[in-house]
């Protein structure tokens, strides 16, 4: 008899690939049927009786749910970050919580390039020029934007992603400079003054939730560009939008927003000069199998009371800058 008949999991949304036969070999599944994500109440609901828990980035755990999860023995967040999670909760009862790092590093990676090369050489400005019969004759002066090549590039949070969008950067000629942990904002400032780009890649803590504020913003070399394919929260989205407006700095792009989706009418995307993707830093195929695969490695291993293959030990230390990174 396996160590895992009769229980069950439960699923927050639909998986790629094989994930969920996989997981239905071992267990009962049952799977949120719904596009977006079931509302804490209903997800209270259905994870009630679950032995273990396959969640997304949207679905918050919190004591409130896990209180309402008495069989619960593992939580499996199909993400690198696990800022949804409440850590010292699960903890508090002993159940594990596990991540799927790794996988995600080169496709969030590739993707922050893409953010940069668009808002360093204004290929939205272009793409719209050209829909709405803007494009007249070749003008020297025209949607100049800056080159790569000599260009700095700070970024913050030297983990698996941040080291992987520096090698990206050297090899298109740029100047990196690494922001960790160590010297606190002090330290943050003076490296982003010394920045053409600054590319965030740390997680969402309470030490990092709005670490790019007005302040922050304002250190920037003027003309400078903000990336963030890490967590909205780590922006404070008022601030970057005067920034924009001022002309303070010369654009921002967004893969990451604070609330998820953003509102059509929030105030953020009036701003100019401003790029805004619907998370899709691991977007591709491959790597949202991948994570699958892991987060279902997770459970399989959890329910059974072995280790997880790749548990979330502990919360983030303290730090205004972590060197790990999310996706």
């Amino acid at each position: 008899m396996s160590p895992t008949d009769g229980l069950s999991v439960f699923v927050t949304r639909r998986l790629p690939g094989e994930a969920i036969a996989r997981l239905a070999q071992a267990c009962a599944v049952a799977v949120w049927p719904e596009e977006t994500p079931p509302a804490p109440a209903e997800l209270r609901a259905r994870a009630a009786g679950a032995d273990g828990l396959l969640c997304m980035l949207t679905d918050r755990v919190d004591g409130a749910l896990l209180d309402a999860c008495p069989r619960l023995r593992v939580v499996s967040n199909l993400a690198v970050g696990y800022d949804n999670v409440d850590l010292a909760a699960c903890a508090a009862r002993g159940i594990p919580v596990g991540n799927t790092p790794d996988v995600l590093t080169d496709a969030t990676a590739d993707l922050t390039l893409a953010l940069i090369l668009a808002a360093a050489r204004r290929l939205p400005e272009g793409i719209a020029a050209v829909r709405d019969g803007a494009w007249g004759p070749w003008r020297l002066d025209w949607l100049l934007g800056l080159e790569l090549r000599g260009a700095s590039l700070a970024i913050v949070g030297m983990g698996r992603i941040g080291r992987a969008v520096g090698d990206r950067a050297r090899a298109f000629g740029m100047d990196v400079i690494g922001v960790g942990r160590e010297g606190g904002r002090a330290s943050l400032h003076a490296a982003v003054a010394r920045a053409d780009l600054v590319s965030l890649h740390c997680p969402l803590t309470p030490e990092t939730r709005g670490l790019i504020d007005a302040e922050a913003l304002a250190a920037m070399k003027p003309g400078a560009i903000l990336v963030n394919t890490a967590r909205g929260g780590i922006v404070d989205q008022v601030a970057l939008a005067e920034a924009l407006r001022s002309g303070r700095l010369a654009a921002a792009a967004l893969d990451v927003t604070d609330p998820e989706p953003l509102s059509p009418d929030d105030p953020l995307l009036a701003a100019p000069n401003l790029i805004v993707l619907p998370h899709l830093g691991s977007a591709t195929t491959l790597t949202r199998a991948r994570m699958a695969d892991l987060a279902v490695g997770n459970v399989l291993a959890g329910i059974a009371r072995e280790p997880l293959p790749h548990q979330v030990l502990a919360p983030p230390s303290a730090g205004t800058a972590p060197d790990t990174d999310r996706g």
